[in-house]
C-alpha cells in the first residue's frame, strides 16, 4: 500500500494506475453487463457502419462490435495473465535450479538460458503454437514458454547477486538447507523486481496473444478476444475502419496500462541495476522442523583434542593461466576456550582461511588440506547431514559487514529464531523468547521491541552485536569473527571486544578472531598468527608481540600509531620494498 501511495503522488504513476484500473474494471464488469447483448444477432444490420444504435458498426452476423470489444477485454486480459504466470513460473524454476544444483550441474542450465534468450520471443511463440496446435490453451503455453527464458535470465542474475550476500553465508553456516534458504531468504529479496518485470511483460504477452489470434492460431470461435475481432475487422477495413481500429486501440490501451504501471513501480521503488537487490520488505512463511537439541549435540561432540585443527590448508582459484593460491599450506589449531587472532594486511588470506574452515568457499575455488578437523570431525569427508548439524549447532560466524549479514526483508527476531527452530526443535514462540534473551545477552536495550524491527532500524554497533547474538542462539564451541570491528568507531569497537571476551569467559567458547589491526588483536587474543601472502609467517603469544622477530610482524607493529609517535614525521607504512623482503624470507 505504501508503494501505491508513492506511485499516486507522481503524474505518471497516477495516470498508469487509473488506466489499469479502468481496464480491469472493464474486464470484470463488461461480460456481466453486456455479455448477452454482445451475442444478439441483427440480420437486418449485417456489416453495418457506425450509427446511433451501433457506435462502431456490426459484424457479419449483425452483432454490436463495440459491445463485443468491451466483453472481449476479460478473455484477453485473463489469457495474457495466464501466459505471464507460465513465463514467471518456468523462469523461477530455471533461475533457481543453478542455485540448488550447484556450479557444476547448474552451469549447463545457464548456458541453455543464454541460448534461448537469443531467439526472438514472438518467433518462439509461433514455433510453440505450431507444435501445440490452434487453441487458446495452446497459445497460453506457447507465449508462456516463449517468455520464460527472459525471466529465467532475470532470476539467475538476481539470485546470483543475492547468493553472494553475507546473510546467505550466515544461513548456510547455521545449517539451513538450500531449499529453505531459497524460499526464506532469496525469493523475498527478488520479489519486487520480478513483479515489476512481470507487470511489464503482461503488456507484451497481451500483444503477442492478440497477434496469434489475429493469425488464427489463438482463440477459436465461438470465443473471441481482441486479436480475433481485429482479424475479422481487417477484412472490411476499407468499408468500416472502426471495426479494426477499436480492438486494436483496446490492445494498445491495455498494453500501455501494464507497461506504464511497471515503469512507474520501478521508478517509485528505486529498482535499478545498482539497487535492485535491497528493495523489498516482504516475508515468506516457513514450517519449523524439530531436530536434536543443540546443547545435547554439543555435549556428544566434545573431544579431548583441540576444538579446531588445520594442517596444510590451501585455497586455490583456477584462472586462464596458472592457478592462484590465496591460502598456501596454512597450519594452526584452536584449543578449548582460547582466543586465537589472525592478523595481516588486506589480501593476506585471513578471511579466505576463515571461509575455508566454515565450508563457505564457493566454486570454482577449491579447498585442500591434510587435516581440517572440527570437534573431532573431519570436515572434508563428513556427510552433508552431519556437517550441516555440526556447523549449525557448534560454529558461529560473525561477518565483517553487519548490514549485509542480515536479510533486509526479515525482522531481526525471525532471523535469530531461525537457527533455534532449525536445530533445537523450538516452536516459533519459544525461539522468539530465546531471541529476546540473546539480544539482551549482547547488551541490546529493549530487546522485546528490537526483535520486531528490521536490520536497517539498527545502528552499526547494534547490528554487529545482534550478529553475535545470532551465533549464541545455540551453544557454539567456536566463534569465527571476521573483522567484526572494522566498520565501528572506537567506543563501539571496545564494547564488541569486551562482549567477545565475556562470551568466552561465560560459555567457554573458543574464538578465531580475524583483523588487520594488530593492536586490537594484541588486546583481545591469547595467541596471534601473522599472515602474509597466504602463509603464516609467525606464531606467538599476544604478550610476546613486542618481541616479534619476523620483519613483517615488526612492520605491522610499527604501522600502529601510539602516544609516543612523532607527529612531525609521516606515519609508517608497509612499503613495497618491505613486502618484497618479507616474501623472500
Amino acid at each position: 500500500m505504501r508503494a501505491i501511495r508513492r506511485m499516486l503522488r507522481s503524474p505518471l504513476g497516477a495516470t498508469a494506475l487509473a488506466l489499469l484500473t479502468l481496464v480491469l474494471l472493464t474486464a470484470i464488469f463488461a461480460p456481466l453487463i453486456w455479455g448477452e447483448q454482445a451475442d444478439v444477432r441483427d440480420t437486418s444490420n449485417l456489416l453495418a457502419g457506425p450509427s446511433a444504435e451501433h457506435l462502431i458498426g456490426t459484424d457479419n452476423l449483425g452483432r454490436d462490435l463495440l459491445l463485443r470489444t468491451l466483453v472481449a477485454t476479460q478473455l484477453s486480459i485473463v489469457l495474457a495473465l495466464c501466459a505471464i504466470c507460465v513465463s514467471v513460473g518456468i523462469g523461477l524454476f530455471l533461475g533457481a535450479a543453478p542455485f540448488l544444483l550447484g556450479n557444476v550441474l547448474g552451469r549447463p542450465l545457464i548456458w541453455f538460458t543464454g541460448i534461448a534468450v537469443a531467439f526472438p520471443g514472438l518467433l518462439l511463440a509461433l514455433f510453440f503454437a505450431a507444435i501445440f496446435g490452434s487453441s487458446a490453451t495452446s497459445a497460453v503455453f506457447a507465449i508462456g514458454l516463449a517468455g520464460a527464458p527472459s525471466f529465467a535470465r532475470l532470476c539467475q542474475n538476481l539470485i546470483g547477486g543475492i547468493e553472494a550476500r553475507d546473510f546467505i553465508a550466515a544461513a548456510r553456516v547455521g545449517g539451513v538447507g538450500r531449499f529453505r534458504v531459497l524460499f526464506r531468504h532469496v525469493f523475498p529479496n527478488i520479489g519486487e523486481p520480478l513483479i515489476v518485470n512481470a507487470t511489464i511483460g503482461a503488456g507484451g504477452a497481451l500483444l503477442a496473444f492478440a497477434g496469434l489470434s489475429f493469425l488464427g492460431i489463438g482463440v477459436q470461435p465461438p470465443e473471441y478476444d481482441w486479436g480475433r475481432l481485429l482479424m475479422d475487422g481487417v477484412r472490411g477495413i476499407y468499408v468500416n475502419p472502426l471495426a479494426a481500429l477499436a480492438p486494436g486501440a483496446a490492445v494498445v490501451i491495455a498494453g500501455l496500462a501494464f507497461n506504464l504501471v511497471g515503469e512507474s513501480a520501478a521508478r517509485t521503488l528505486g529498482i535499478s541495476d545498482e539497487a535492485i537487490l535491497d528493495s523489498v520488505r516482504r516475508r515468506v512463511r516457513r514450517r519449523t522442523r524439530p531436530t536434536p537439541n543443540p546443547i545435547a549435540a554439543v555435549e556428544r561432540l566434545k573431544s579431548d583434542g583441540p576444538v579446531l585443527e588445520v594442517e596444510g590448508l590451501r585455497v586455490t582459484f583456477p584462472t586462464a593461466g596458472e592457478p592462484v593460491q590465496a591460502v598456501r599450506g596454512v597450519s594452526f589449531s584452536v584449543r578449548e576456550g582460547e582466543i586465537v587472532g589472525i592478523v595481516g594486511a588486506s589480501g593476506s588470506g585471513k578471511s579466505m582461511t576463515a571461509l575455508a574452515v566454515a565450508q563457505l568457499v564457493a566454486e570454482p575455488a577449491y579447498v585442500e588440506a591434510t587435516t581440517l578437523r572440527f570437534l573431532g570431525t573431519e570436515l572434508r569427508t563428513a556427510n552433508k547431514g552431519r556437517l550441516r548439524r555440526l556447523l549449525g549447532t557448534s560454529l558461529a560466524m560473525v561477518f565483517q559487514d553487519p548490514m549485509s549479514s542480515f536479510n533486509p526483508t526479515m525482522r531481526m527476531g525471525d532471523q535469530l529464531a531461525e537457527v533455534a527452530t532449525e536445530h533445537a526443535g523450538l516452536s516459533r514462540s519459544e525461539a522468539r523468547r530465546r531471541a529476546i534473551d540473546r539480544l539482551a545477552a549482547v547488551r541490546i536495550t529493549q530487546p522485546a521491541r528490537r526483535v520486531r524491527q528490521y536490520p536497517y532500524e539498527f545502528s552499526g554497533g547494534m547490528r554487529q552485536r545482534a550478529m553475535i547474538g545470532m551465533g549464541l542462539m545455540v551453544t557454539p564451541r567456536l566463534i569465527i569473527a571476521d573483522e567484526p570491528t572494522t566498520a565501528l568507531d572506537v567506543t563501539v569497537q571496545s564494547q564488541v571486544l569486551a562482549l567477545l571476551r565475556a562470551i568466552r569467559d561465560e560459555n567457554g567458547a573458543s574464538i578465531l578472531f580475524i583483523s588487520h589491526d594488530i593492536s586490537v588483536v594484541a588486546e583481545l587474543c591469547d595467541r596471534v598468527l601473522v599472515m602474509n601472502a597466504g602463509e603464516i609467517v609467525e606464531e606467538l603469544r599476544a604478550t610476546e608481540l613486542s618481541s616479534a622477530t619476523h620483519p613483517y610482524t615488526r612492520a605491522l607493529l610499527a604501522a600502529v600509531p601510539h602516544m609516543g609517535t612523532d607527529l612531525t614525521r609521516p606515519l609508517a607504512t608497509l612499503s613495497e620494498a618491505g613486502d618484497a623482503k618479507v616474501g623472500e624470507q
